[in-house]
């Protein structure tokens, strides 16, 4: 497979090829940088590990800055290695570059990826993240969705949290993924980006932290669903509607939240 960046790679962590790699993907998460895939699509990571039937595939966009570009890989690649996952592509974009409004390149490569995988799970960045490369990704990878045929589609799209949460969004347009029993898991993957967390940002103690939060203030009536939740923005309509404005969609949902929001004022209200 020709992917554009000369420095791409794709690691395949039990040694099979990637042709007998990319085929047997069941769950894709795709994010920007390193360390996205385990804040974002611990949901996907957690279903397959140890599965002999089920596959996680990680594609990572951006390299994440020149100066740490190997560090980073490495340090995604040892992640792969604890998390089991299927394969792990990594792109080798700029920042820079996925923020441009041409990434007809990166669109080309992620088609040439679904070209060999039928996930039915996709996991990437939900539109409203407050990061803008993320926002790029998420876009990317919903107008790759979109052309593909429609049985080749996956059955479920979800975008996940990282710069910003989802309590905002009403539940009828966010889902709720139990990673209850990944806990240990989550904590091995997100220590294996020791650039990140040794630079003074505790993404270890937050993402937990996020999840925890998630399952308690869930429902205020009644008790905690599960340990730890995820949420996530429920993005299938937009894979299976192509004509559906991704910009109206999210907008939709912003308007719902104002709505309930001060309906709730109103009722409490008096004259």
């Amino acid at each position: 497979m020709k992917l554009h960046q000369p420095h791409a790679s794709i690691y395949v962590p039990d040694g099979r090829s990637p042709e007998q790699a990319l085929p047997r993907v069941t769950h894709l998460g795709i994010g920007a940088h390193p360390d996205d895939l385990e804040i974002m699509a611990l949901h996907g990571i957690v279903a397959c590990h140890g599965s002999g039937e089920k596959s996680f595939g990680g594609v990572v966009c951006a390299h994440g800055g020149e100066a740490v570009r190997e560090v980073r890989r490495r340090e995604q690649e040892e992640a792969a290695r604890i998390g089991n996952y299927g394969v792990l592509v990594q792109l080798d974009y700029s920042s820079a570059e996925l923020k441009s409004r041409d990434v007809r390149q990166l669109e080309s490569d992620l088609n040439a990826l679904f070209q060999k995988m039928r996930p039915q799970t996709v996991y990437t960045h939900q539109p409203a993240d407050r990061h803008e490369t993320h926002v790029a990704v998420a876009l990317a990878v919903l107008n790759v969705l979109r052309r593909l045929p429609a049985e080749r589609r996956p059955e479920a799209v979800y975008g996940g949290e990282v710069w910003g949460s989802l309590d905002w969004l009403p539940e009828a347009g966010r889902v709720a993924l139990d990673v209850s029993h990944g806990a240990e898991l989550s904590a091995k993957l997100i220590a294996a980006f020791q650039s990140q967390i040794g630079g003074g940002k505790h993404y270890d103690d937050a993402v937990a932290g996020r999840r925890r939060a998630n399952a308690t203030f869930t429902n205020p009536y009644a008790p905690d669903p599960a340990r730890e939740l995820c949420f996530a923005m429920d993005l299938t309509p937009l894979a299976r509607d192509p004509n559906l404005d991704v910009v109206d969609y999210v907008s939709g949902w912003m308007e719902r939240f104002k709505k309930d929001t001060l309906d709730r004022m109103r009722r409490q209200t008096r004259d």
